[in-house]
């Protein structure tokens, strides 16, 4: 099992002569660490390779060693002893890799174990899970202050972060189609609502906030950049790389950017780096969460431990601290709703995920009954 690589030769800075940024290839510099290494060992075979996913598009893999990209696949029994999608690779996965079965393609055997990760609810009705990236230290949120700003749905990507052990930034794009007081409102907006994660304000236009993304990246650790269609994700990576490398598509007269990005892709920068881009998401659906409720709705789980029942559902009990907060104004109404609307989500998805391949699992009629019953709880 390979776990080291050769050493390329480092960017020179052309004033002081020195090398700067990452000044090699070797594994470490794409993310590996004595935790992975240690996984490895258990993980892969003697004659597998490391390497890390880059590109997942439709079954096919690519995958990132010391000695570059080359394309993958998995391989039958890998397939076949999988349960469940989320345990197929995705990108930012470490994998074990070997190209004995094709000269093509590399042949994945195994992935890690993840450090942290990603993951949503499928778009649509369906109560499984969708890998989004894996692995991944930082998660920038990009919102535009033009059409595209929405708390409720900012506090559900926190709440996807938090679960997977991820550190949120939030990025504020297109920061030249609004003034400075509306930008500062949406600012005071978020702050309101009780988060507290990093704001960048950013316009790919002027430039401004561009460098403060560039400073906060550091070398050898994975960003990855989530948001809708339009905002802006694409024209940041092209300005992060320097180059023009992803298709991007006039905006339209309203200021909404057009959808460009159709799969999952991780970028080594200059800097040394790693950012992941992912598509538009159209719904970031909540399955069964846990810890990431109550550690992005803290004021709400502290307020309820002070109620007079244990049980209080902070309808029309007495005693109840939330209705109390809420009627001084220092809880706001709608942070109280997103909180009650994501947590019956969760319980929902948790209760039919339950169902799931029992023999007397609710269909039809009695799936019903089970959101029913959730949304009432």
């Amino acid at each position: 099992m390979n776990l080291s690589g050769e050493k390329k030769q480092g960017i020179i800075d052309e004033q002081s002569g020195r090398k700067v940024g990452c000044i090699s290839m070797e594994l470490k510099e794409l993310g590996m660490d004595s935790w992975f290494k240690d996984h490895a060992r258990t993980s892969c075979a003697a004659e597998q390779r490391i390497a890390r996913v880059t590109v997942v598009d439709r079954g096919q893999y690519t995958v990132m060693s010391e000695h570059g990209d080359v394309p993958a696949k998995a391989t039958r029994k890998f397939m076949k002893a999988t349960t469940s999608s989320i345990d197929m690779a995705c990108v930012g996965d470490w994998v074990c890799m070997d190209n004995q079965d094709s000269e093509e393609y590399a042949s994945i055997h195994a992935v890690l174990p993840r450090k942290s990760f990603l993951r949503r609810k499928s778009a649509g009705k369906s109560t499984r899970l969708q890998m989004i990236a894996a692995n991944i230290d930082v998660i920038f949120i990009a919102q535009s202050c033009h059409y595209d700003f929405n708390v409720s749905r900012l506090e559900r990507y926190l709440v996807m972060a938090t679960e997977g052990h991820v550190a949120p930034v939030i990025i504020l794009t297109k920061t030249d189609l609004v003034s400075t007081d509306v930008l500062q409102q949406l600012i005071t907006e978020i702050r309101d609502e009780g988060i507290t994660a990093r704001v960048i304000a950013l316009s790919n236009v002027t430039g401004v906030g561009l460098n403060q993304v560039k400073e906060s990246m550091e070398c050898g650790k994975t960003y990855c950049l989530v948001g809708s269609s339009g905002v802006g994700k694409s024209t940041l990576i092209n300005q992060l790389r320097g180059d023009d490398a992803l298709k991007t598509q006039t905006v339209s007269t309203s200021g909404e950017g057009r959808h460009t990005t159709v799969r999952r892709q991780l970028f080594v920068l200059e800097q040394g780096a790693m950012l992941i881009d992912t598509p538009g998401m159209r719904e970031v659906g909540v399955l069964a969460v846990n810890d990431g409720m109550d550690d992005n709705f803290y004021d709400i789980h502290d307020l309820a431990l002070q109620c007079r029942f244990t049980n209080c559902g902070h309808g029309n009990e007495r005693g109840c601290a939330v209705l109390q907060a809420i009627k001084e104004g220092t809880l706001h109404l709608e942070r109280y709703q997103n909180y009650v609307k994501l947590k019956t989500e969760s319980e929902t998805n948790k209760n039919l995920n339950f169902y799931k391949g029992k023999k007397n699992k609710p269909s039809g009629h009695g799936i019903h009954h089970v959101r029913e019953r959730t949304s009432k709880s």
